[in-house]
Order: structure tokens, then sequence, then C-alpha cells
């Protein structure tokens, strides 16, 4: 009796934030499906009317659209696998045992506290303008002529910045990773003679599967809303070669005004995210339960 009143206790207490949650979440999203399925633009709102899946149409025959998708899910791949590669490579640099090593740490991880339009706008001014940027500064140098990243190279360049943020989030999960395997482990491989190259595909490597997964969902919930770094370098282009569907959505809903088409896009991004959660989920989730 006592354990099922204390259970009643617990849901009473904790209803009142699940209630506010629930409705924090519906209320928008109900209102963005409402508004999908409707003509609505701000700069005629009294012409305003129900056009069923008109809206959903539009973007499904617009090769702008599947164009944007390609280009998300290229965008996510792309840091995924430059941030897991390059993460654990430079956490097992930093969990060596050197002089300084804390203070390598913060330098490693200060990047991931700079906000996405200012990283971006610093790789854009220092990094790969074409006149002032570093990267022309060294291709002159070499007798080469400067690459324009952002012209020739738009979507990549984008990966680039993005990596560049994400990063040490990844390399912070592999070193708490790394240190919680055990170095004897390590040294007894070594003494039967495992090269180092056998210690990191059979020891290290499977150790940091659970990291490797957690580091893979999270980073993908947040780059399939990638926009700041975009708008702030590329806005999409040249064309449409760097827009993503998230990008597509914000022209859509403040450069046309058009609320409805923005709406229809908002439920297509939604639909997106939980089918690439779904298969994540079922691929790789469940060495979370290993």
């Amino acid at each position: 009796m006592s354990t099922q009143s204390t259970r009643l206790a617990a849901r009473l207490m904790v209803a009142p934030s699940v209630i506010v949650l629930l409705i924090w979440m519906i209320v928008p999203l109900a209102m963005t499906l409402y508004f999908s399925f409707r003509f609505y633009r701000l700069l005629t709102p009294d012409r305003s009317g129900w056009v069923g899946f008109n809206n959903y149409l539009w973007f499904f025959n617009s090769p702008d659209f599947w164009l944007a998708i390609f280009n998300t899910l290229a965008l996510v791949g792309g840091v995924l696998v430059i941030t897991v590669v390059l993460g654990v490579l430079i956490a097992l640099l930093i969990d060596q045992p050197v002089k300084g090593q804390g203070m390598l740490r913060i330098l490693v991880i200060a990047p991931f506290f700079v906000m996405p339009p200012v990283a971006a706008s610093i790789w854009e001014n220092l990094f790969m303008h074409p006149q002032n940027g570093l990267f022309s500064a060294i291709a002159r140098g070499f007798g080469a002529q400067p690459i324009l990243f952002l012209e020739q190279y738009p979507l990549w360049s984008v990966i680039g910045i993005v990596s560049w943020e994400w990063l040490p989030f990844a390399t912070l999960i592999f070193i708490t990773a790394l240190q919680s395997l055990s170095s004897e482990q390590l040294e007894a491989a070594e003494m039967d003679g495992a090269t180092p190259v056998n210690r990191f595909r059979y020891i290290i490597l499977p150790h940091l599967t659970r990291a490797i997964t957690v580091v893979i969902l999270i980073q993908t919930i947040f780059l399939l809303g990638i926009f700041g770094e975009i708008f702030t370098t590329t806005q999409g282009g040249p064309g449409s070669a760097s827009t993503t569907l998230p990008y597509m959505i914000f022209k859509q809903a403040i450069v046309a005004k058009d609320i409805g088409r923005a709406a229809a896009g908002g439920i297509i991004a939604v639909i997106l995210a939980n089918i690439v959660a779904y298969f994540l989920m079922r691929g790789i989730g469940r060495h979370l339960d290993n």
C-alpha cells in the first residue's frame, strides 16, 4: 500500500511538468500542421484558405527540394565521418601522458563554445577569404591560385566549418571513454607482442563502440537542423548548391513570407528527422544495450 501511494505521489508531482512540456511541444506542432494545409502569406493575409496537400506537392515537385534533402544528408554524413575519425585520433593523442595535458584538452574543447555564426564568420574571413584568408596566403606562397572555397566548394566548406565546431564534443566523449579503459589490459596485450595497430583494432576500438554510438546519435539530432553556418557564409548558394532543408524552409518563411509552404516544409523536416532517428536506433542504437 505504501509503495502504491508513493508511486501515486511521485506521479502527481511530476504530472504538472509533463503536462506543460506536452503543451509546449504539441501546440506549436499542431499549429504547424494546421498552417501546412492552408494558403497563408504574410504579404496577403486576407487571401488565406484551405489548399489541402498543395503545399506539400510544391516541395515534392521542386528540384531544389530533392537537392536540399541530398545536401542535408551529405552534411550530416560528412560531419559525422570527420568528427568520429579525427575525434578518435585526437583523443588518443591527448590521452598520452604529456606535460600540459590539461591545458591541451582545454584548447581542443574550446571551439565547441564558439557560437555557430561567430565560428562561420571566423572561417569565412580569416581562413577562406580569397584575398586576405590564411589558405589563400598559403596557396600564393606555393605559387598557386587561391581556391574560392565558398564559391567552388560551398557544401564542403560548410561541412568543414561544422566539423570544426563539433569535433571538440566528439573528442571529449572519446577521451572520457579512453580513461575508463583498463591500462592493465593494454599492458598485457603489449607483453604478448601485440602491435599498436592490433591493440587499437582489437582492444581500443571495441571499447569506444558505445562512445561512438552516443556521438553519432547526439550529433545527428543537432546536425539535421544546421542553419546559422549556412546563413552566415553561403546563404544556400551559389544557386542551391549548399541549400539544406532547414535553410529552404527559412527562405519560404522569411524571404517569401509563405507561412503555408514553410509549415509544410517543417512537417517534412520532422518526418525526415524521425526516419533518420529510427534507422539510427535500429542500426547502431543496439550498441547502447551491450
